[in-house]
């Protein structure tokens, strides 16, 4: 804006340059969709480790196959997974609540998670109470409390421990559902507040009733050492509470496509796959397993990849289980009258066989994982030290922490399998087992599709988000030639920085890519209704499948 004059002298105004610079989105953000020990639900929380994992949703579990594919991606590479942890309640009459009850006293508490992990859950009340520091916040010594929560494993051993002090029922800074809500990863209130009664009813030190068992053990043990039948039934009194309490709470049902995914009221509760509207960005979208037959639902790939396409990302689809071998995988994969994979989509691709990994939770047995959340991590850490422009497959694509693969694919296998689109995890003496395929649903031969390699889709899905982000500005700027030339400024630099760390073919920045807004794009009808075109062209990289080494014999050359 030109300044404005009014006392003669020097006049000192900033002129911007223009510049608003676009940067590139991550490339290997993956979402994981399933059951978990406990954690948060319908909600997508972010985490950077399997340890993180462990910490929030409690490690592998038996009962899910989720924990599995989360350490497999961590182990191959992942850098960042986005966790979103479904519950199915039971139903009807005699079905179990979703969270623990701890009682101590007239204080009604209840896990601050679903599952039975609740009933790992001790709390303990005490009235050591300071009474200046009452004073000071407006009560009496009587009016507080402490709280101490402790999550013990089944040996009792100390897993978690919060204290919670100067706790109080009544209006106040403390007032404890609002202090439990806010500092206790464990325990919530359960109940309304403030307190009913009038008066208060006297807070009384105590423990839960389990907590409350093992004190009465221990001093039996401490005092009357010789008579062992009072100290049996102290352990009898202990061993019942927590069996009624690890009783009365419910892990949850398997996960159903009906209930937990259907898109009628997932997709506007933001429930189920759908809780992933909540996350602002994620690249690989990776479902377990999660049905009877160890596989998941059809209907639920299709609703999947439709999704990944709404949201620029890439699906990693599983194999089948009963894709025992090359052949019945080629003849379900291609069967017209049953749909055996779900989608076709040039955002999704499919790797198979299935891997062979010892089970820690079985005692180490070999058993069979379904392979995206290790591919995945193949994708984040080919991305991480070559480029999204790198096709996550080759001698250097190596399955970590994979001993075996369901099948040992022959070269004619293969052969088959990757012309129809089909991406095969492979053997080799000297590598061991690696991705030997770079293809989406929609690469096989036949369909000659433009976005038929991985690293094809996933470089133009990249450039889309991060133009997308990086000219959020435009949106309310003038729509004129010193608009288009910033654009067209600021897009060429974006695209300028990716040709020269090698993400595009040409010698030269004309042959790699181009950027075009002006007003052959945007004509004058165009900014009578409030539209920009940019116009951004690339020459992608696309990947050496095919080596060809012809060898000829020199045979009796004779100089003429």
């Amino acid at each position: 804006m030109p300044v404005q004059v009014s006392y003669p002298g020097v006049y000192v105004q900033e002129i911007p340059s223009g510049v608003r610079t676009i940067t590139g989105v991550a490339t290997s953000i993956t979402a994981f969709v399933g059951r978990a020990l406990y954690g948060p639900d319908d909600k997508p929380v972010t985490v950077n480790s399997f340890g993180d994992f462990e910490r929030i949703f409690g490690g592998l579990w038996t009962g899910s196959a989720l924990g599995y594919a989360v350490r497999d991606f961590f182990q191959n590479g992942g850098g960042q997974a986005i966790i979103v942890r479904l519950y199915n309640p039971e139903t009807g009459a005699n079905a179990k609540p979703a969270k623990s009850k701890v009682k101590v006293g007239d204080f009604h508490f209840e896990a601050a998670d679903k599952g039975a992990w609740g009933a790992n859950l001790r709390a303990v009340i005490d009235t050591a109470i300071s009474a200046d520091v009452a004073k000071q916040m407006g009560f009496t010594a009587q009016d507080l409390f402490n709280l101490t929560i402790t999550e013990v494993d089944a040996s009792d051993n100390v897993v978690a421990r919060e204290v919670l002090r100067n706790l109080t029922v009544k209006d106040g800074p403390r007032r404890i559902d609002n202090v439990l809500l806010a500092e206790s990863q464990l325990l919530r209130w359960d109940g309304a507040l403030p307190w009913p009664p009038n008066p208060l009813p006297a807070i009384a030190a105590g423990g839960d009733d389990v907590t409350k068992a093992q004190q009465a053990l221990a001093t039996a043990k401490n005092a009357n050492p010789q008579v062992p039948q009072d100290i049996a039934n102290d352990q009898l009194a202990v061993n019942n509470a927590k069996a009624a309490m690890a009783a009365a709470v419910s892990d949850g049902l398997s996960l159903t496509l009906v209930d937990n995914f259907n898109p009628q009221n997932a997709q506007a509760n933001k429930h189920g796959l759908f809780a992933l509207e909540k996350a602002d960005l994620f690249n690989l979208l990776c479902i377990p397993p999660y049905t009877a037959s160890n596989d998941v639902d059809v209907a639920l790939i299709s609703l999947a990849a439709a999704y990944c396409e709404s949201r620029r990302a890439m699906l990693l689809v599983d194999p089948r289980s009963d894709w025992v071998d090359a052949a019945s995988a080629q003849t379900k994969f291609t069967d017209v009258n049953n749909d055996n994979v779900g989608t076709r989509s040039r955002n999704a691709a499919l790797f198979f066989p299935r891997l062979k990994i010892p089970n820690p939770l079985h005692g180490n047995q070999i058993e069979e994982y379904a392979p995206s959340g290790a591919v995945a991590g193949i994708f984040a850490r080919t991305d991480a030290t070559r480029g999204v422009w790198k096709a996550p497959a080759g001698l250097d694509a190596t399955l970590n922490g994979v001993p075996q693969l369901k099948l040992v694919l022959t070269d004619a296998d293969n052969g088959q399998l990757n012309q129809l689109g089909i991406n095969c995890l492979r053997s080799f003496p000297a590598a061991g087992r690696v991705v030997w395929g770079a293809r989406t649903l929609r690469g096989a031969d036949q369909l000659a599709d433009e976005y038929k390699y991985i690293p094809v889709r996933r470089t133009a899905l990249f450039i889309e988000e991060s133009l997308f982000r990086g000219l959020q500005w435009v949106v309310f700027e003038p729509n004129d030639e010193p608009l288009w030339a910033q654009i067209r400024l600021n897009a060429g630099a974006f695209m300028q920085t990716m040709f020269r760390q090698g993400a595009f073919q040409g010698q030269s920045p004309r042959d790699a890519y181009f950027v075009k807004c002006d007003k052959e794009t945007t004509t004058q009808n165009d900014i009578n209704l409030g539209v920009v075109n940019v116009l951004v062209g690339f020459a992608p990289l696309k990947p050496a499948e095919f080596v060809i080494i012809s060898i000829q014999q020199m045979a009796g050359q004779i100089a003429a």
